[in-house]
């Protein structure tokens, strides 16, 4: 059980994910929710942490004009292997083919987080990755998958909370990340947000 959190400034989620929105609340952080009015950047010119920590960044610089006395949590989540990047998918036959393409193989997925203080000129951005093993799925499996789960605002158009164990082999790594925060580096940032900087270790005197 982890031990309650200091006391924060008021906390803004910049995002309208409702599983964020769980996520945060397990922490019992009292917060407000507003959405990040900006698209989500792709790029082959950056790695998928990369990019993920680009994308949380502008998500609570964002929300962070809006709340500036405010701490703003931004976060993004990509879903890649190799260099193929799996964002949310287009459309149902984008989702298909995302799933195709990953099933009987190990992916990585990212969540970076970007918390933000405008006021205070504060801010710590950092990423967690988690490596997915898909089980073997013919088409049958697939389609299954997708009627009963909407995978269109998903990262690489699954959600492993929602039937993850039909697709799902096995995690390494933070569950939670997958879902789409990091909880226990979450956890980790919050306990020392307001910590005093550590003070300069003075050199011993010569003898």
């Amino acid at each position: 059980m982890r031990a309650a959190l200091p006391d924060l400034p008021t906390v803004v989620l910049a995002s309208s994910s409702p599983r964020r929105l769980e996520l945060l609340k397990e922490l019992g952080v009292h917060f407000r929710v507003t959405s990040a009015d900006i698209p989500e950047l792709h790029t082959e010119e950056l790695t998928a942490p990369e990019l993920s920590k680009v994308n949380a960044y502008r998500k609570a610089r964002s929300a962070a004009k809006k709340y500036p006395d405010s701490l703003v949590l931004g976060a993004d989540t990509l879903v890649y292997a190799g260099t193929a990047l799996y964002g949310k998918p287009k459309d149902f036959g984008d989702a298909y083919r995302m799933l195709h393409e990953l099933q009987g193989r190990t992916h990585a997925v990212v969540t970076s987080v970007c918390l933000l203080h405008l006021r205070e000129h504060k801010q710590r951005v950092f990423s967690e990755v988690t490596d997915v093993t898909f089980k073997r799925l013919d088409a049958v499996a697939i389609q299954k998958y997708l009627v009963a789960v909407n995978p269109m605002d998903k990262a690489g158009a699954y959600g492993i909370q929602e039937k993850g164990d039909w697709i799902v082999e096995r995690v390494a790594g933070s569950f939670s990340n997958v879902v789409g925060l990091p909880m226990e580096r979450l956890y980790e940032e919050f306990r020392n947000w307001s910590a005093p900087p550590a003070a300069p270790s003075r050199p011993s005197a010569p003898r």
